[in-house]
Parts: structure tokens; sequence; C-alpha cells
């Protein structure tokens, strides 16, 4: 039995606006839908995840995905929403892009079966390269009125005084999109766009077009921009995005990134960014309602888009390098971490550093810790602290000030973990 795909995006919050009729075409066949997405990088992140997410459902009811590489409009650029024109890339970046995009996807949405819903990746420019100017304005610009592309938010924001007004390549990227779905609807019976909700103005372009062009029916579906519960730009850290590559955004950083969401945040992500069933989400928010302060929601948030982004051994990795940090913690755990990670888990933790030629006869702690690398004020205080078994190294109790540190006890052969008390970390760094 496959799911009704609107009402299955209702119940997640994830339906802005919806053309009439919609529905009922996704009832009566399987249909063919496509999202655009820019390939302004060489990896997603999190903020193009609820078009992926979106796109999953639509396969998992039975409907045939298309995930449009906008390489044509991509050298253009996308007026809605900014108040900036972007900067404009080269093919032959937008193909490695296209093409690191494809990989990430896969893992994602079923682009290699022979199912007829497989999905399929296109790219606007094999189809923009061949237009010509003047073949453009004569067969597109003459369906569509200056009047009708005025009216649309995207523009009229920037005419209002956002930014510094528009080009008039920007202008016309409506009618552009507008082109690609027309050529979709042409060449692939594609009659559903879908995209956030600053994307209605250019989707129902083509949903006008296709109706003057050819004299069909398309229609549109557009999900709320999703914003965090503050207000704040949803993806969005202090650091930059959250990327879906591993070597931009480590599997850890990815994992803590969900794990502190707010509870409010939690409630809406688990139903937007996990495919869990309606009875197992409505099951989770009451038991995190019942005890918040154990954020069931948020540990099993991250472990959903972790698991589903990486992998099952990424996020048990994430989990336990979080661990180092809340005890519970081995040197064993300490010692599979990778340095990336090691750093990421001890970002901001002060950092000494000490000459490796140092470690190699060995070191007493007290010494190394007290005066080559100042941790403590003095010996007399590390003494008392050691004394009283309240400072580890690398997760392991010093019970005597005088043991010997050397070369043997480095993590990743550079980084000694000293601990003072329940929460208080300092590195070591031997180079």
């Amino acid at each position: 039995m496959k799911k009704n795909f609107v009402e299955e995006l209702r119940w997640r919050g994830m339906i802005h606006d919806i053309m009439p009729g919609t529905e009922e075409q996704l009832k009566k066949e399987m249909t063919t839908a496509y999202v655009g997405i820019d390939p302004t990088a060489d990896s997603l992140h999190i903020g193009h995840l609820v078009s992926v997410m979106i796109m999953k459902h639509f396969q998992a009811s039975g409907h045939k995905p298309i995930i449009l590489v906008g390489g044509a409009t991509g050298m253009i650029g996308d007026p809605s929403g900014k108040s900036l024109e972007r900067n404009l890339l080269d093919e032959e970046t937008l193909r490695h892009n296209q093409e690191c995009i494809r990989r990430q996807l896969s893992r994602l949405i079923d682009f290699e079966s022979d199912a007829p819903n497989a999905a399929e990746m296109v790219n606007n420019y094999d189809w923009m390269k061949e237009q010509t100017f003047l073949s453009f304005i004569r067969d597109i610009g003459k369906l569509i009125t200056v009047n009708y592309m005025m009216a649309k938010d995207s523009v009229k924001k920037r005419f209002n005084g956002e930014g510094d007004g528009m080009s008039f390549t920007e202008f016309t990227y409506q009618l552009v999109q507008g082109f690609d779905f027309l050529t979709l609807y042409r060449t692939k019976n594609c009659k559903l766009q879908m995209g956030g909700s600053d994307q209605w103005g250019n989707i129902t372009t083509g949903t006008e077009l296709i109706r003057r062009k050819c004299g069909g029916e398309a229609f549109a579906i557009t999900c709320p921009l999703i914003k965090k519960s503050d207000g704040t730009k949803f993806g969005k850290t202090e650091s930059g995005n959250i990327w879906l590559d591993a070597s931009y955004t480590s599997p850890y950083k990815f994992y803590q990134f969900w794990l502190n969401v707010s509870d409010d945040d939690a409630e809406s992500y688990i139903k937007i960014f996990t495919m869990l069933d309606c009875e197992t989400i409505e099951k989770l928010i009451e038991e995190h309602r019942q005890a918040p302060h154990l954020r069931v929601l948020q540990k099993r948030l991250a472990e959903e888009v972790t698991c589903m982004i990486h992998s099952r051994e990424e996020y048990e990795k994430a989990v336990e390098a979080s661990a180092i940090l809340f005890g519970g913690a081995t040197t064993d755990t300490l010692r599979s971490l990778d340095e990336t990670t090691l750093l990421q888990v001890f970002e901001g933790v002060p950092t000494f550093t000490v000459a490796k030629s140092e470690l190699q006869t060995g070191v007493p702690f007290s010494e190394l810790a007290a005066e080559k690398a100042p941790v403590f004020a003095s010996k007399g205080e590390l003494r008392r602290l050691v004394q009283g078994g309240g400072i580890s190294l690398n997760k392991e109790k010093i019970a005597d000030s005088q043991t010997v540190i050397n070369s043997s006890h480095l993590i990743a052969d550079k980084y000694l973990l000293v601990q003072k008390g329940k929460k208080n970390y300092y590195l070591i760094k031997a180079e």
C-alpha cells in the first residue's frame, strides 16, 4: 500500500502552498516531479535536506523524482529570498559539483534500480546551452508579460529597496526556470515542481508557460522555509554551513548539531528530517515531554539523520566521541578518534605546547604539567589534586604525580589530554 504523498507531507508540516488539483493528479497515476538544486558547491548542506526528504517521500509514495542540477541557472543567480547578486560559476566547476552532488544523493534516493519510478538527475545547462538569445525571447519571452513577472514577490522586494536593485540577468531568472519546467514537461512528462516557499513565483511561471505553450496542465507544491524556533536561519552556525560531506563537516560535528537543537525545534525537525512514521514520532514526542531533561527527541533525531547521511558506524563513533566529554569514555575510545574529531571534541580548551623530544626519554607528570606545559600553577597544587584523585591523563587517573610520561602516551602521536575534576580539560601538544 503506497502512502498518500500529500497527506504524508501535511502531517509532517511540510506543505506551504499547493496548487488546486495537485492531490487529485497524484492519486490518479504515477507522476513525475522535479526539484532544483543549485550546484554552487561540491557538497549539499542541511539546507538542501528538506528538498531531499520531500523526494524520498515522493519516491516512497510510488512517484518518480527528478533532481535538476541548475548548471545554467547557477550561471545566472536566483533572486528569490536574496538581496544581492550571487557569484557566477564556470562550466568545469559546475560539472564537478554536479558529479559530487549526484554521489551524495544516490545514497539517499534510488537512482540505480530498474523500477519505473527510479530517480533521474538532469542539468538544465544541457538544454539551455543550445538556446540562442533570439530564439528564447521569440519562443518563450513573448508568452509572459513584464507585468506578470513584476508582480512576483521575489521581484517586487528587490525593486522596493532591498539590496542594490536587480540586473536584467536576474530579472529573467523566472523565465529560465519556467523553461526548465516546460522542457521537462515535454521530454519527461514531468507535471509537478516542488521547492521552498520562496520559489512559488518561479514555479507558477513554469505552470503558466506550460499552459500557454502546450495547453497542458502542471502543478506546484512548496514547503515552508525552515527556521529555528528563535526565528534565526536554520542550518547556519557560527562556523558556517553544516555540510553533508564529511570532509567539510565531520560526522561528530554533524551529530552534535542535531543533538543540540532546542526542544521546540526537535519536535518539528524529527517530522521533517527523518522517515519515522507518525505513530513512532508521536510516542517519542510524548516521552520527551514527560522527561525533557533526557533529550529523547534530540538523541533519536541525531541518530536517524547521522545514520542516513553518514552511516551507523560513523554515528556510533560520534556517540563515543561525545561520551569523552561527559564521562564513560576510556583511553581506547580516545585513541580511536582521528585527529580532526579529537580537535573538534576539544575545540576551545586551553592548549599547551611541548617539544616532542622531551617525551622521548620520559618526564615526570608533575614536571610536565606544572613546568613544561603549565596546566597547573605549581607542583604543590598538582600533588594535592593527584592525592585527592582529581587528575586524569588520557581518561586514566594519575595515582602518582611522579608517573613518567613518554611518547607512548601520545594520542594520534601528538596529544595528551589532561582532565582536572569532571569538566576541566587541557590539551598538551607535542611537536
